[in-house]
């Protein structure tokens, strides 16, 4: 009995281990390598090799998978928006999902804007390859859909052109000095009374789940930590004006969902 449960916990600490290596190699270990000079460097530089390689796309976009990374809220985040979505009346409004993510959050983002009346949804990201992705899992929603390969940090849609922005899980990957860019142009874009749904990373409140959340960010990804306090993003919205902010907590404070209102035009 005690060989059999020796080997279990061989078994699974092999298994963890094989995870956490192969995460951080197309996570932070491949940044660690293109700031080396060993890849190449461009606009998408920060884009972890997961986001940008199909087969990996392909590999990772499951839903326990990445159910389980979110310690088992996803599905009360991104019900958190869509029922902010379906109690605004969209007719004939435009929505933006800035910077696609895995699981189902577009899909139902989608389909939420859609019965609220939107005319249109557009999915705008960097890399073309997620946008390929995301059109997959949308052709029930074809005549709706408008994919636009696009920089969340300079987009190139016009000012007040949506009704609706979402944002998913982008800013906590994206460089300090981009963060507060990517939320001005999510703002800009947005006409008034149009409404931003940001979901993120927080600072929890349990000092055990602080712990392994300040040891998952510095091992995977360092980028997220700025969140908690220099970066914080209520702040930062709060600090470009002309916006009424809403912040909700959820599973102890370690994730955060903010509903921004631009307010009426000529109203601060």
């Amino acid at each position: 009995m005690s060989a059999w449960l020796s080997y279990l916990a061989f078994s699974v600490i092999f298994v963890l281990t094989g995870t956490a290596l192969f995460f951080f190699t197309v996570t932070r270990g491949a940044l660690l390598l293109r700031g080396a000079g060993v890849a190449g460097s461009d606009h998408a530089a920060h884009v972890y090799p997961i986001y940008s390689n199909m087969r990996l796309i392909r590999m990772i976009d499951f839903q326990p998978i990445i159910s389980a990374i979110l310690l088992f809220q996803y599905d009360r985040l991104v019900s958190s928006i869509t029922q902010g979505l379906r109690h605004t009346n969209l007719d004939g409004k435009d929505v933006l999902i800035t910077s696609c993510a895995f699981g189902n959050v577009i899909p139902r983002v989608v389909t939420a804007a859609v019965e609220s009346g939107a005319r249109k949804v557009l999915v705008a990201d960097i890399i073309k390859n997620e946008l390929d992705h995301a059109q997959g899992k949308l052709g029930d929603f074809a005549g709706q859909m408008e994919f636009l390969e696009d920089n969340a940090t300079s987009m190139k849609l016009a000012d007040a052109s949506v009704d609706a922005n979402v944002i998913f899980f982008l800013l906590h990957e994206l460089p300090h000095h981009l963060k507060a860019k990517a939320l001005s142009e999510a703002c800009r874009v947005l006409a008034p009374g149009g409404k931003l749904y940001l979901a993120e990373f927080h600072r929890p409140d349990l000092w055990v789940l602080r712990a392994l959340s300040w040891t998952y960010f510095k091992v995977f990804e360092p980028l997220g930590l700025a969140l908690w306090d220099s970066h914080d993003p209520l702040k930062q919205l709060q600090a470009l004006g002309g916006f009424s902010c809403e912040r909700r907590t959820v599973f102890f404070g370690n994730f955060q969902i903010i509903v921004a209102t631009k307010n009426a035009a000529g109203h601060r």
